[in-house]
C-alpha cells in the first residue's frame, strides 16, 4: 500500500460528475435579476462555509464507519470471487472443454462423412 495522495483524493474522478460544487455551478443570476451585491457576496460566503462544514461533520459522524462496510463488502465480494465464483467457473470451464470435445468427435465421426460424400457428389455437378 502507497502513500496516500492528500492533494489529488479522486485520482480515478470516479465522482468527476459532481463537478467543484462551487457557488456559481448551483446559483446564477441572470442580467436583470440581480441581488444586492451585499447578499450576493454573503450568499457566496454562506454557501461555501456551510457546504464544507456539512460535508466536514458529515464524514466525521459517518465517514468511517462507512469506509469500514465498504471494506467489508469489497473483502466479501474478493472472497466469494476468489473461493467461489473462479473455482465454480474453472469446473465450468473443464466440463465445457469435455463437452467440445465430445461433440467434435460425435461430428467427426457421424456428420463429417455424410458431408464429404454429399460434397463429392456436388463437386462432380459443377464439373463440365
Amino acid at each position: 500500500m502507497g502513500d496516500i495522495d492528500m492533494i489529488n483524493r479522486d485520482p480515478n474522478n470516479i465522482n468527476g460528475h459532481l463537478g467543484t460544487l462551487i457557488f456559481t455551478d448551483v446559483i446564477g443570476e441572470v442580467d436583470g435579476a440581480h441581488s444586492i451585491d451585499c447578499v450576493y457576496t454573503c450568499s457566496y460566503k454562506c454557501y461555501e462555509c456551510w457546504k464544507g462544514l456539512c460535508y466536514k461533520i458529515a464524514t466525521l459522524c459517518c465517514g468511517i464507519c462507512i469506509a469500514i462496510e465498504w471494506g467489508c463488502e469489497f473483502a466479501a465480494i474478493a472472497f466469494c470471487h476468489i473461493w467461489c465464483i473462479s473455482p465454480c467457473m474453472k469446473i465450468v470451464d473443464i466440463n465445457c472443454g469435455l463437452c467440445t470435445r465430445i461433440y467434435r468427435l460425435c461430428i467427426d465421426c457421424c456428420c463429417t462423412p455424410c458431408y464429404e460424400s454429399m460434397g463429392g457428389i456436388f463437386h462432380h455437378f459443377g464439373k463440365k
